[in-house]
């Protein structure tokens, strides 16, 4: 197969401790008819992943991190590249054929769309991704040029990004570090003005990992839901939105130390704390429901 190399796209991937999942990827990555340039941060592995990558794949930019950055690592890979676009992808998703370039021509064609967010299909048996339905059926309101339904969130291994825009918000919160990271900078991004959309046409895979930690990712990402809630909500927008979000997570350890993590982050949340405008809480608002009733927001496992 020809490669011919996409220059308005560098891919970023982030790993941590998972070396046969992304030699996998970086594998796939490399050979698509339209590959584009590739950054790996690895996050701290001690696996023998960075050395794995730089020995099969020396066309590829490792930056070693020897530390676990979490979803940082994507900031600092954006630091080192040098195109218009970035597209994530974690160690177990891998875009498809013409996905990269398909995504790059939307954001050609739609100067006021900051990023697009592809279709997940699972492996094996290619089953929609369960958030799916929420980005598809979005009622965020949106512009009738948009090429694709308006929303504000996705998966970030599944978008790709303007990268202008994504360094002028600050890209991913150190402060949330993993789990739901994507929501702050989907709310920062519109606040800016910036629509983000969904393409059905941009196919990414994701075969997860089996070495997944389901207690300690659903604790980040119910601690992340209520901090993104409590920093960009108004008042009791934030109250009926973390009340519906707790009466729906287990009673369990995992749910109680997440609120004790959330509870312990307040001062900073208060001092962080920057209100959304009217037209992006609008837009929360009509999310609620749909979010509510969410296969991918259960916070079980």
């Amino acid at each position: 197969m020809t490669v011919e190399r996409n220059d308005r796209v560098t891919v970023v991937v982030m790993t941590h401790n998972r070396r046969e999942e992304v030699l996998r990827t970086l594998e796939h990555m490399t050979t698509l008819a339209d590959a584009a340039p590739v950054i790996v941060v690895d996050n701290g592995s001690t696996d023998g992943t960075a050395r794995a990558v730089a020995e099969r794949f020396p066309q590829v930019r490792l930056l070693p991190s020897t530390t676990n950055l979490g979803a940082v690592a994507r900031n600092l890979a954006v630091e080192h590249l040098d195109t218009d676009y970035v597209a994530f992808c974690d160690d177990d998703i891998r875009w498809q054929p013409g996905a990269l370039s398909r995504a790059a021509e939307l954001l050609d064609h739609h100067p006021d769309v900051g990023a697009v967010t592809a279709h997940c299909l699972v492996e094996p048996d290619l089953a929609e991704d369960p958030l799916t339905p929420e980005l598809r059926d979005s009622p965020v309101p949106g512009p009738a040029w948009l090429p694709g339904p308006a929303v504000i969130g996705g998966l970030a291994g599944t978008t790709m990004f303007r990268t202008a825009p994504f360094r002028r918000v600050g890209g991913f919160s150190s402060r949330l570090w993993f789990g739901g990271e994507e929501e702050l900078l989907a709310v920062d991004l519109a606040t800016a003005g910036w629509w983000m959309c969904y393409a059905e046409d941009v196919i990414v895979h994701h075969g997860p990992s089996g070495d997944r930690q389901s207690h300690a990712r659903r604790r980040l990402g119910l601690r992340n839901t209520l901090w993104t809630t409590w920093l960009r909500r108004p008042i009791r927008s934030a109250l009926r939105r973390s009340a519906t979000v707790l009466s729906q997570a287990p009673r369990d350890r995992a749910t109680a130390a997440a609120l004790a993590e959330a509870a312990g982050g307040l001062p900073w949340v208060l001092r962080e704390r920057r209100v959304v405008p009217a037209r992006v809480e609008h837009a929360l608002r009509l999310l609620e429901t749909p979010q509510s009733q969410s296969r991918a927001r259960r916070y079980v496992g």
